[in-house]
């Protein structure tokens, strides 16, 4: 069953003036170690920061939530499977507000997918809730 949607594009270009103007400011008020270390490796580095910024406001709606209700931006993080697949992992409030979510004798299931196409980055983020066997 499907537990909740949520989607967001995100402007590259606003998020490359925004690297500018505020740097590390930025980066470690937002985003994780390792989704930075990803990005700076990434030639195109401010459109891997505005996927992975818009797969957190993606993520915040799928939790019914948006940005508030105590999630931080560091809860939500995006890192990628060898195969390049991109997966979301939570802690801290959004983990608690999943686990809310969920029904009993089910599991969920984050799902994310990120594109873009200068100048814009785009997330849908899916959660799935599946029964548990055991």
């Amino acid at each position: 069953m499907i537990l909740g949607i949520g989607t967001d594009l995100a402007n590259i270009d606003r998020i490359a003036r925004t690297l500018d103007r505020f740097g590390d400011r930025f980066r470690n008020r937002v985003f994780t170690e390792v989704e930075q270390r990803k990005a700076e490796r990434r030639a195109d580095t401010p459109g891997t920061y505005a996927k992975r910024w818009a797969a957190k406001e993606a993520c915040s709606k799928a939790l019914g939530t948006g940005l508030r209700m105590g999630i931080a931006w560091k809860d939500m993080a995006v890192s990628n499977l060898s195969t390049g697949q991109p997966v979301m992992h939570l802690t801290g409030w959004a983990a608690e507000r999943l686990e809310q979510m969920t029904p009993p004798g089910h599991e969920a299931i984050v799902h994310v997918t990120l594109t873009d196409d200068h100048p814009w980055a785009q997330a849908f983020v899916l959660i799935e809730a599946r029964p548990v066997t055991e």
